[in-house]
């Protein structure tokens, strides 16, 4: 019998869609938040370097090597115009998904409410619910062209038990980028519930349509309240390192440093080198991956004219509206394989206004001639 904690929380479904669609290379692999655009050069030698290294076979230090935590830093006062401290305002985790968990432990009390967007990354709910903090969705609203976040909603959700607002930008599945008046009218909830931001910033520029990044801890009063999530996943393809960050203010980072400590205790000692390495990479290796990225995108939207598709603004995925065609998102992800060859992901339990009701189509696993083939192939599954 499972434990109170558990309680309403689903395991993924991604996993089942991959499984179901096997090693067959007809499928076209839509269904996981995977590249296979390779990580950086630099990256790669500086993780095979370390194999085999005293200093990279080591627990120490508990919180990240100092050479991974000042390139952190430094990419942070590049994104921010913000100074962080390597030493007191930088924790390295084991991958993003461990740092988000660690500051939600430090920052919520059972019973906190928890602002997020609907739809948003089921690991990003349900981690709040394994804190025990409850979640209060926002609803993302289909405007001209692109998502829009609800201003009225997000007013209307805080409360006096609201506790953090957590989002991700690009938003992961929808693709959803905020404008700097969204962006501001966070801000100002912030500011005045005085809660704390946390922000997933794994993809923070993997922008398109020349789109410029807003990095909220640079708004007004905002970089004392922001807690910063990154990792070298997704901008940097180094999925596998599974290395990652929170950054912060020193007073709360202490504090989620402790969490960190009795999680994870440390990231992998190897992986850290090519994390560092990735960091200070060549911004054409970056500027690069975001362009095949938008390419693929605009062949998805190509290749899905006139079907009920959301553009992206950013990110490696979007969103397919499968119940105007009369589905719901496990239905359609069955015929979308069974028929079509094409693995997707049902969003169910990403939302609530947002869920049941769309796929998640994955762009950045699959180049631009078989993405072409997309369209065919939902013609023939639906």
């Amino acid at each position: 019998m499972s434990v109170r904690r558990l309680a309403g929380i689903p395991g993924f479904a991604i996993d089942e869609v991959a499984a179901r669609a096997g090693a067959d290379p007809q499928v076209l692999r839509l269904e996981n938040l995977d590249t296979d655009l390779p990580p950086p050069a630099v990256a790669v030698a500086a993780t095979r370097a370390a194999v085999g290294t005293d200093a990279a076979n080591s627990y120490l230090p508990f919180i990240g090597t100092i050479e991974l935590r000042t390139a952190v830093a430094a990419h942070l006062d590049r994104q921010t115009g913000r100074a962080y401290d390597p030493d007191r305002e930088v924790v390295i985790t084991a991958g993003g998904t461990e740092g988000m968990l660690d500051a939600l432990l430090a920052l919520t009390d059972p019973g906190d409410e928890v602002i997020l967007t609907d739809p948003t990354y089921a690991g990003m709910i349900n981690r709040v619910r394994l804190a025990g903090g409850v979640p209060r969705l926002v609803p993302l609203v289909q405007g001209v062209g692109e998502w829009r976040l609800d201003l009225d909603a997000l007013r209307d959700a805080a409360s006096p038990r609201t506790r953090v607002v957590f989002l991700m930008n690009p938003s992961m599945p929808s693709g959803a980028v905020l404008d700097r008046t969204e962006w501001d009218a966070v801000a100002e909830l912030c500011r005045a519930r005085d809660c704390w931001l946390l922000y997933n910033a794994a993809m923070e520029r993997i922008l398109f349509d020349g789109r410029g990044a807003i990095h909220p801890a640079a708004l007004p009063g905002m970089a004392e309240r922001t807690i910063v999530v990154g990792s070298v996943s997704k901008e940097y393809r180094m999925i596998g390192w599974r290395v990652g960050w929170v950054a912060g203010p020193e007073a709360i980072l202490a504090d989620i440093a402790r969490v960190h400590l009795y999680n994870v205790v440390s990231p992998p000692g190897i992986a850290q080198s090519g994390a560092a390495a990735a960091l200070n990479a060549p911004p054409a290796d970056f500027a690069a991956a975001v362009a095949e990225w938008e390419r693929r995108r605009d062949a998805v939207l190509l290749s899905l004219s006139g079907f009920p598709l959301m553009r992206a603004a950013g990110g490696w995925s979007m969103l397919l509206d499968v119940r105007v065609m009369g589905h719901d998102s496990f239905t359609a992800s069955r015929l979308l394989l069974d028929r079509g060859r094409v693995a997707a992901t049902p969003m169910r339990d990403w939302g609530e206004v947002n869920g049941d009701r769309f796929v998640r189509l994955v762009f950045s696993n699959e180049p631009v001639a078989r993405l072409a083939e997309l369209g065919d192939r939902l013609r023939q599954a639906f």
